[in-house]
């Protein structure tokens, strides 16, 4: 079932971008043959303004030195015991959390933008995949900066430290 929702929205994601990359809407026609005018030769008709190029469409990388802001929510408990992206188990009980493109290993201080609570965390795992959400809390994480079991919170992400395994 999550791979016929995944090919769907795929799908539909080159849909958006071709139906925006398509043709423009000041492009001008190519004759051949003259166009005649009925109109007063001191009259001139309006020049056609050239055809912008489509731009490319460019995913942006998380930056090690700016801080990100988003909404975190709390892992599943159905997580409980797999293996995360790094190979280790997730726990609750640890203070790890997901981030979709920050390397493995890399240690963010997470802050509620409310109440100004922190907490340093661990990426061990890829995540989150819903839109809108920058980072996965394990509980004990999200319980520290005051996200209970369930919502989710507007929270200020800073690299504290990269793992040297992902150093250049």
């Amino acid at each position: 079932m999550r791979t016929t929702k995944l090919v769907f929205l795929v799908i539909v994601g080159l849909a958006m971008i071709e139906f925006s990359i398509g043709r423009p809407r000041f492009a001008v026609a190519a004759t051949t043959a003259p166009k005649t005018s009925h109109a007063s030769p001191r009259i001139a008709a309006p020049a056609a303004k050239p055809a912008k190029k489509p731009q490319a469409i460019v995913r942006k990388k998380a930056k090690a030195s700016s801080a990100m802001k988003g909404m975190a929510v709390v892992y599943s408990d159905k997580l409980n015991g797999r293996k995360t992206a790094s190979g280790q188990r997730f726990s609750q009980k640890h203070l790890t959390a997901a981030h979709r493109t920050l390397p493995l290993g890399t240690k963010v201080l997470v802050t509620n933008v409310r109440n100004r609570k922190s907490v340093e965390v661990l990426i061990n795992d890829r995540g989150p995949w819903t839109a809108g959400r920058i980072i996965d809390l394990s509980a004990a994480a999200a319980e520290r900066v005051g996200l209970g079991k369930t919502g989710k919170i507007l929270v200020q992400l800073e690299i504290v430290s990269q793992s040297a395994v992902n150093k250049s």
